[in-house]
This record gives structure tokens, sequence and C-alpha cells, in this order.
């Protein structure tokens, strides 16, 4: 047998730690644009309601367009959000196969599942282009304000491809990292594994022994 060598173990750890860098500055990138649309819009609908309020209040004269305003403001943080939480791993699962598994297995379906609703996320993302493409053609605005409404739609595809790419991110994070991670920096803890996985995984260790 050939004896393994240091230096290809080295060049693989470093090459490794490269493509960590790059996506991790990839995935911060992206993390800064979400938090400033999200936060951004959140703070946007605070004030826009606190003075329409106040305005009702002391000059029997609201802020015009508050409320079409709130509602694309709406639609833009909520569809951002999609990526914001898959970045968190905050999103809702489906993990009644998942939890009872643990080791090897565990990380292999978690892989599956991001590669999966990462192609789910890019065909979102195409077929909301489409439509944001078909409000366009039609001209359709706000009723109000007379906004076109294919630029608040355009949070559609936008959140979307976000989401695809943090699924993306973390499918790639757990083929080239020896632990399990939910997300691209959100590791997942061993008292996450259930005991009832990592026992029956025990068993079947000491059976194939």
């Amino acid at each position: 047998m050939t004896p393994s060598q240091p230096g290809n173990s080295d060049e693989k750890a470093e090459s490794r730690s490269a493509l960590l860098r790059v996506l991790g500055t990839i995935d911060h990138g992206l993390g800064i644009i979400e938090r400033v649309i999200i936060a951004g819009g959140v703070l946007a609908m605070a004030v826009l309601m606190s003075g329409h309020v106040v305005g009702n209040l002391l000059f029997d004269q609201g802020i015009p367009g508050t409320y079409e305003v709130t509602e694309m403001l709406i639609v833009v943080t909520t569809f951002v959000g999609v990526g914001y939480a898959a970045r968190n791993a905050r999103h809702i699962s489906m993990s009644a196969i998942y939890d009872q598994l643990s080791g090897r297995w565990r990380k292999a379906l978690l892989i599956l599942i991001c590669l999966g609703t990462a192609v789910l996320m890019f065909y979102f993302a195409d077929k909301s282009i489409d439509y944001v493409m078909a409000i366009h053609d039609r001209g359709r605005n706000s009723a109000s304000l007379n906004i076109p409404l294919w630029i608040v739609y355009l949070a559609l595809p936008v959140g979307f491809i976000l989401a695809g790419v943090q699924y993306l991110l973390t499918a790639v994070r757990n083929l080239v990292s020896d632990d399990i991670y939910r997300a691209f920096n959100e590791k997942e803890e061993y008292d996450e594994v259930p005991p009832e996985a990592e026992e029956g995984n025990g068993n079947d260790a000491r059976r194939d022994a």
C-alpha cells in the first residue's frame, strides 16, 4: 500500500479552506443585502404607520398612500425574508425521517434536502420572473401612487434566488466539512440529534462489527 503523503493532505486542506473563505465572503455579502432590505422595509413601515396615525390625530390628515406602500413593503420583506430564514436555519422543515438519523446518513439526507430545495427555489425564481415580466408588459401600476407594480414584485425572484443560493451554500458546506451544518454558518449541535437515532446507529454499528 502507498502511504498517504502529508503534502497532499495539506494541499487538500488549503483548497478546502480557500473554498470556504470564498463562499463565506459571498454569504457575508448576501447577508448584508438581506439585512439592509428587511431592516429598511420594517423601519419604513413603522415610520409610515406611526406618521399616518399621528397625522390623523393632530391634523385630521394622514400620509397619502400609506397603506399602499405598507402592502408593498410587506411583499418585499416577506420574499427577501425567505433567504434570510434559510441563512439562519429558521425555516419550517418536515424532519420526521431526518430526526431519526445521525452520522453520515443524517448528513447525506441534509445535503439531498438542500440540493432539492435549491432546485425548487430556482424554479420558483424562474416562474416569478415570468410573472414580473407579464406585469411589466401589461403596465400595471398601484392605485394611489401610480407606482409600477413590477418593481415591487421583483422581490419575488430576488428572494427565491437568495434562498436557492443559501441552500446551495449549505450543501457545499456539508460536502467539504466534517461536521453537519443546518445553514452555511449554523452548525448542528450534538444535542439536536435525538437519542433514539444515536442508539439506533450504535446498534447498527455493533451488528456490523
